[in-house]
């Protein structure tokens, strides 16, 4: 009995090993997946990062698809836990606040050290078959359990406007670690509070309605041909990132040859570039072009969304997500996310004059200008979703969501 115990402690004592190590791997993975994607991501790195030869990295993972996959399933797996405790809630704003509560206690133990980073999942698409079909299956399910938080859907458009607000919901749980380092941890719960305000109760003001004007953005292209280069690049890097999306295939796409892209450009990175400046040039025109327009500031900032929604639900979309910058040089990143930032921070300046005017609610308009900028990145994930109604309606009931809160209900009598 004596030798079998210690047979069991010694068979015990193993596994936890094999578990910490194997933990250990997958938190190095993710954290390279989060800086330079999946594809990016090699075994070398990982193993670096742990303090591991390559050989003993492929002792537990065969190959790099396979630890990239194990990454992205523990990603969902805690994202189906978190919702789990959020479901428990009695109501859909108590199952909201629990599940931002849940984001936010994880990125704050992530600043202490007491935990790892998940990796985010904008480079899933670009996984290959079959397990982009096992991925794709557990992400709709999480979908389908997040607009749940809403409760069974009584009729049709319930449940388009409650995939609506999943969307958003979830879109700016991912956005969080994007802009969250500007706050020092102990300011974590404010931000949290803050973030709950707008998600409660919007951004209009009480007695402000749903009337956007939407703004041309058309512009005279000087290189129609580069126009359409540059939209195919975008479709691609957004769904497969930026070293998913090869010179190849987005060639491919346009059915020309690689050396018209050379034509275009000089390097993938001047694609890079070239695309992010392209959809940042659009998003200014059209705060720019609302500042312009006649009544108050809320008419001119729901104006600025509806456009933007508008452009990402058309075939002029998609803007270019900040997640497909994982993967360009740090310099370039940062460039280009310091535009990103600009542009929020004129979001927050026109809601801080609405603020003032009376036409927009009493929020903190910097932390609600991110909530908007994730909603409008994503939205172009939304577009089939958008397609089954009309646009002025899925536009409405997207815009929804943050201009008057996610449990007002006002947008399905218009």
């Amino acid at each position: 009995m004596e030798a079998l115990a210690a047979s069991t402690d010694s068979v015990d004592g193993s596994t936890k090993r094999f578990r910490a190590k194997r933990d250990a791997i997958l938190a190095a993975a993710a954290q390279a997946i989060n800086e330079q994607s999946a594809k990016g991501m090699t075994f070398a790195d990982v193993a670096r990062r742990v303090g591991l030869n390559t050989t003993s990295v492929t002792y537990y993972f065969k190959r790099k698809e396979d630890l990239a996959a194990a990454c992205f399933e523990y990603t969902l797996e805690q994202l189906h836990a978190k919702l789990d405790h959020a479901l428990e809630e009695p109501t859909p704003q108590a199952r909201v606040a629990r599940y931002l509560a849940l984001n936010m206690d994880r990125l704050a133990r992530i600043q202490r050290g007491e935990a790892t980073s998940f990796a985010v999942l904008s480079d899933l698409r670009a996984m290959e078959e079959p397990v982009l079909g096992r991925l794709m299956t557990g992400w709709r399910e999480v979908f389908r359990k997040t607009r749940s938080l809403w409760g069974a859907g009584a009729t049709r458009a319930h449940t388009d406007l409650y995939g609506a607000r999943a969307h958003v919901l979830l879109e700016n749980t991912f956005w969080l670690p994007i802009w969250l380092g500007r706050y020092d941890p102990d300011q974590y719960r404010r931000v949290e509070q803050r973030l709950m305000t707008v998600f409660a109760h919007g951004i209009a003001g009480s007695s402000a309605a749903w009337t956007p004007t939407l703004l041309d953005l058309d512009t005279d292209e000087a290189e129609p041909g580069r126009e359409a280069f540059l939209l195919a690049a975008t479709r691609l890097i957004n769904q497969l990132g930026y070293r998913g999306a090869s010179v190849q295939k987005i060639a491919s796409e346009l059915n020309v040859t690689k050396g018209s892209f050379y034509h275009h450009l000089d390097a993938k990175d001047d694609l890079v570039i070239a695309c992010y400046k392209r959809s940042l040039d659009t998003m200014t025109a059209a705060q720019r072009r609302a500042d312009a327009l006649p009544g108050d500031d809320w008419h001119r900032l729901s104006s600025a969304i509806a456009t933007l929604l508008d452009f990402q639900f058309s075939e002029r979309g998609p803007l270019m997500r900040t997640t497909a910058l994982s993967g360009v040089t740090p310099a370039v990143r940062s460039a280009l996310v310091a535009r990103s930032n600009r542009i929020a921070r004129r979001y927050a300046g026109m809601m801080m004059d609405g603020i003032a005017q009376g036409s927009i609610r009493t929020i903190d308009p910097l932390i609600a200008a991110q909530a908007l900028m994730a909603l409008q990145n994503a939205a172009f994930d939304m577009r089939k979703w958008a397609s089954t109604m009309p646009r002025e309606r899925a536009i409405a009931f997207y815009a929804s969501t943050l201009a008057f809160g996610l449990f007002d209900d006002r947008v399905l009598t218009r």
